[in-house]
């Protein structure tokens, strides 16, 4: 991976373009999550990776994985999006939900798989900003604790005390007998 940016940040087209398909999902599925809209996702993904080549000769590696420095691009632009007055932040979750019933899924365990992700994700949206992000970048997109104080601007320390109490906040807002 850091032969591909190094080829990358010295203007290989088809090196980012390697980058860009290993990291596109990841980027587009944590958008999604914070805009709740598949177009605006999409808007948002593509900015991601326009100022991602833009500024890619600067880039330079600080013990974390590309992935979160993409991350963090897009952090910046939901943010940006967000603060411009015209929006406000919603989570909709029902098409990220949506399990097939077709397949070599038995329906009923789809529908209850389906149910307790609603519940979960219900109450994921229930938490504040910060740790709704945590949980998000630490179980969602499966970062590690370092990866995930990078892309939060925090000590790790911090995110292992946010996502402890995200958790008992999660435990106490989800029903005791789910699952």
């Amino acid at each position: 991976m850091r032969t591909l940016v190094l080829r990358a940040k010295t203007g290989d087209t088809e090196a980012f373009g390697m980058l860009y398909d290993r990291y596109v999902e990841l980027v587009y599925r944590y958008v999604f999550f914070r805009v709740g809209s598949h177009a605006l996702a999409e808007d948002l993904t593509s900015d991601t990776f326009l100022r991602a080549l833009r500024g890619i000769a600067d880039f330079t590696w600080q013990g974390r994985d590309f992935g979160a420095w993409l991350v963090t691009i897009a952090r910046n632009l939901v943010t940006d999006h967000f603060k411009s007055g015209r929006n406000r932040l919603e989570v909709s979750t029902a098409e990220i939900l949506d399990t097939p019933l077709d397949g070599p899924h038995i329906p009923e365990n789809a529908v209850v798989t389906n149910m307790v992700n609603e519940h979960v994700m219900r109450a994921v949206q229930q938490l504040g900003p910060e740790q709704q992000e945590c949980v998000i970048l630490r179980f969602l997109y499966g970062m590690s604790l370092a990866e995930t104080a990078l892309v939060m601007g925090k000590k790790a320390g911090a995110i292992k005390a946010l996502q402890f109490r995200a958790i008992k906040a999660l435990a106490r807002a989800l029903p005791k007998d789910l699952g």
